[in-house]
């Protein structure tokens, strides 16, 4: 077999859209190769991994699709998608879309028993790829319970262990911690050089590029702009769309001409709490507690970058600020009341909270409507939330997609229509759970440059992404297994590479960058600075 995948000037557009979502793709895919494939969200990078695996046209009924498309040698326009799906492999965006079983050990077996692989081999393959992901503890978990970098862990082993030719993964980086990152990327490197064809659909460029992938597919609004080696696509690529190693980006930018990002915010610790978090300990079960005796405050002011684990409670710990839970003991104080005497929507005047999973909070037949539902409920007459709406599409960069449904939009514009939600309803603290996973560099830098300029008294962020902190917060806040291990300025907490690695992170080429330069700079800086200094 000379080649693993054939795609051929492929087009296709969906039935309720008139523009294509991709156009006259074309490339080849040799076995034992790795590509990434690289663009912003909704360029149809999604869109094209489902003509590879088939959902197009089987799934996805009624579109247009046009061009070639061969799969291990094979034309697979006459095969049903199960035969399809023990040739190409898929790990989905939002991994609850893939996750059916109760149990992490039925979930992971599911593909094997629908082959009716038998039972002893089947528990042996499973073992295995659960070992390899280091999540053989959650065996016998309840999938319901994971977090979200858990469940996506999950979506992986219950692709790999199907031992398919060629594997799409569509993001699977996105909801986990560094050191998870550098596991599974490790897995799939060595899935690679055992003879498997992958196509890893990715934002997080930089840490793919760790495997060293042979090539890179990148695509633009649905065209593809290039096809070929890494080197080639530093120089296509702009710095300020994706996200480049630091050395990379900060010699493209010195070409540039770059406006300058607002400036970090400045804390104002004098001031009374907005919120606080006294003894706080809280378990989902008797037996098991996830928050240790969290002492925690919120001042005017602050953006807080919360980053820990997968399962460190992060999550958890927010949940408590906008009043989802309510602690087994202590207390939290939003302005000066008590949670357990406050309702969730009481909360919401002061809090306003984005989901990890933009399917828990989109529901209305339109985006604007999506926008429109906060403050409506909030009793902003209907000029305020007109005047909200529009403003917080045009920060999250979603007017055109504004009378679409959202949920006929890419998870990473979903991502961004669940920010937006919480922009119009001018809550005094934002809170956002992984705002950038599944997010192409530019709208994530182009939306938080704007969320740091609005008037938020205090904005919190969780997320394992070093360089988002490094870039926008004036305070972080390390946990792990429950507890705050450091809470203090970036440049104090981020510099202690040690602690960095017990809590599951790693530095970056962006961090490493700036800790040489600190002395001179005093303050970490984004990149855009660092091209005029360095």
């Amino acid at each position: 077999m000379d080649t693993a995948l054939q795609v051929h000037h492929v087009s296709y557009r969906y039935r309720t859209r008139k523009e294509y979502a991709i156009r006259d793709i074309t490339f080849d895919v040799q076995p034992g190769e790795l590509i990434l494939v690289a663009g912003a969200s909704g360029c149809g990078k999604t869109t094209l991994m489902r003509t590879i695996n088939g959902l197009i046209p089987r799934s996805y009924k009624g579109g247009e699709l046009q061009g070639t498309i061969r799969i291990l040698g094979q034309d697979p326009t006459p095969l049903k998608l199960a035969q399809i799906s023990q040739m190409v492999g898929t790990v989905l965006q939002d991994p609850e879309r893939q996750i059916v079983g109760a149990y992490v050990l039925n979930d992971v077996a599911f593909g094997l028993e629908n082959l009716a692989v038998p039972r002893p081999e089947m528990l042996e393959r499973v073992d295995r790829v659960l070992r390899y992901l280091g999540i053989d503890h959650l065996k016998e978990r309840e999938t319901f319970a994971l977090s979200g970098g858990e469940k996506q862990k999950v979506a992986v082993a219950g692709t790999l262990v199907m031992e398919p030719d060629i594997l799409v993964l569509d993001e699977p980086l996105a909801n986990l911690d560094p050191t998870s990152v550098d596991e599974a990327l490790a897995l799939i490197r060595g899935l690679v050089d055992a003879g498997k064809t992958v196509l890893l659909i990715e934002h997080r460029v930089e840490d793919v590029l760790s495997i060293h992938p042979d090539k890179a597919l990148f695509l633009d609004r649905g065209e593809q702009v290039y096809y070929g080696d890494i080197p080639g696509f530093f120089q296509v690529v702009n710095p300020l769309d994706v996200k480049l190693p630091a050395d990379v980006a900060v010699h493209r930018l010195k070409a540039l001409d770059v406006s300058p990002p607002p400036p970090r915010r400045e804390r104002r610790p004098g001031e009374d709490p907005l919120v606080v978090m006294e003894g706080v300990s809280f378990g989902y079960v008797p037996e098991q507690e996830v928050l240790h005796d969290i002492h925690f405050a919120v001042h005017p002011g602050d953006v807080i970058a919360i980053l820990g684990p997968n399962g460190a409670g992060k999550t958890t710990l927010v949940r408590h600020l906008i009043g989802l839970e309510k602690p087994r003991s202590g207390r939290v104080l939003v302005e000066g009341r008590d949670t357990r005497d406050m309702s969730v929507a009481q909360i919401a005047h002061t809090v306003g909270f984005v989901f990890q999973n933009p399917s828990h909070m989109l529901f209305a037949p339109t985006v604007w409507e999506e926008l429109a539902f906060g403050p409506r409920n909030l009793g902003f007459d209907e000029e305020r939330v007109a005047r909200n709406v529009e403003r917080s599409l045009r920060i999250v960069d979603l007017e055109e997609y504004a009378h679409v449904s959202p949920l006929a939009l890419s998870y990473g514009q979903q991502r961004r229509v669940g920010i937006g939600a919480i922009l119009a309803m001018e809550s005094k603290i934002l809170v956002m759970d992984e705002p950038t996973a599944g997010q192409d560099y530019r709208h994530y830098t182009q939306f938080m440059d704007a969320i740091v300029q609005m008037p938020f008294e205090a904005i919190l962020f969780i997320t394992h992404d070093l360089d988002l902190a490094l870039r926008y917060a004036n305070r972080v806040v390390l946990l792990a297994d429950g507890r705050i291990v450091a809470d203090g300025a970036p440049e104090d907490v981020l510099a202690d590479e040690e602690r960095l690695r017990r809590c599951r992170l790693r530095p970056t080429s962006l961090l490493r960058m700036n800790l040489a330069q600190l002395p001179r700079l005093g303050r970490f800086v984004p990149l855009e600075v660092l091209a005029d200094v360095v």
